[in-house]
């Protein structure tokens, strides 16, 4: 029998380390773009940007987390969606800018790494990278033995996209009479779950396999549901109504309904003068909402600034191509509704109606 190292018996086994890292060329492989150069395992991923496509290219990034809703997947024993959270919460920070992605790296750190886990979390990275066209070009995995409790982690990821400067989407063209479209959420995204971990699980005394009240689902099926991406829609929408000059653009600002919900993350695209008025009552608040805030006695403003109510995307358009916008959503399988307009204000959020 061989001898175990002394960094074993410390708590990281570098040779099952390696062994977990085999299928990692294969799934890289399967997200790759043609800009992708060397091989994967070097010190830095390689990309070489098309110029050719771009007059005045401009680098977007952004990085982020998924927050407490790994609780959730530890509870549940389940990591098959974390990996597609990540990609997809990180595409839409960069979709509300315009930004076509391009690549994307990870970060897991854990105590000890645990086969299944670490590859349904990678493929999951894979997955949303296929789906949003963008190359996962390597990453992170540390092993820190002590800093984390058992079978836990915790996951980032850093996204680079691209976009022409002259096509940035900044809100300054937003004025009064401009309507907000909402785009359908699938549940919590990747926002909130300390306050619904608190609602079901300490207050209402659930488990991740019990089934939700009125919902027909577990707590689990339903906090795990995967973050919507909608990043290929929105370069579909922005290729068809926002063509030619500015001013004459139908899309003028995006929102991603994420940490800070309605309250705080609409006002961040909005130019002085200008309110946005929701209307309560115009789309269809995910059952999951109702639940929380019934059993845990939340108020509509803290709702709306802690939870994406069923819209993980807000569109801001001219309010004489809105139907059209609507539309074209709509005929891409996915469900809009008109919720609100732009007034007059210093950039807040008015909710209005029941």
């Amino acid at each position: 029998m061989a001898k175990k190292s002394a960094y074993a018996s410390a708590g990281v086994d570098l040779a099952v380390s390696n062994r977990l890292k085999d299928d990692l060329p294969a799934l890289l492989a399967s997200t790759q773009r043609p800009e992708v150069l060397g091989e994967v395992g070097g010190f830095g991923g390689l990309f070489a940007l098309n110029t050719r496509k771009y007059k005045t290219p401009v680098l977007v990034s952004s990085v982020d987390g998924v927050g407490t809703k790994l609780k959730v997947a530890f509870a549940a024993r389940r990591h098959d969606t974390i990996g597609q959270d990540l990609v997809n919460h990180c595409v839409n920070d960069i979709a509300v800018i315009g930004a076509e992605p391009l690549f994307f790296l990870d970060y897991i750190g854990t105590g000890k790494l645990q086969k299944k886990a670490f590859t349904n979390i990678i493929r999951g990275f894979a997955i949303g990278c296929r789906e949003n066209n963008c190359s996962l070009v390597g990453g992170e995995t540390a092993q820190m033995p002590s800093f984390y409790q058992p079978g836990e982690y915790d996951v980032s990821g850093t996204i680079v996209g691209v976009v022409e400067k002259n096509r940035i989407l900044d809100g300054r063209t937003i004025c009064p009479g401009d309507k907000l479209i909402g785009i359908a959420a699938s549940g919590l995204h990747t926002n909130g779950y300390s306050l619904a971990r608190n609602i079901l699980f300490d207050k209402m005394k659930l488990k991740p396999s019990s089934k939700l009240p009125g919902l027909g689902i577990t707590a689990a099926a339903e906090l795990l549901k995967v973050h919507v991406s909608y990043g290929p829609l929105v370069q579909r929408l922005l290729k068809k109504f926002n063509r030619g000059v500015r001013r004459s653009w139908a899309v003028k600002g995006l929102v991603h309904i994420t940490g800070g919900g309605f309250m705080d993350n609409i006002p961040r695209v909005l130019p002085g003068g200008c309110n946005a008025v929701i209307m309560r009552g115009t789309w269809d608040v995910l059952p999951i909402y109702e639940l929380l805030q019934a059993r845990g006695k939340v108020s509509d403003a803290e709702m709306h600034q802690v939870f994406n109510m069923g819209i993980g995307m807000v569109v801001i358009v001219r309010e004489d191509q809105s139907a059209g916008v609507l539309r074209s959503i709509r005929a891409q399988k996915m469900n809009a509704w008109e919720i609100g307009f732009i007034d007059t204000g210093n950039r807040r959020v008015q909710l209005v109606g029941t």
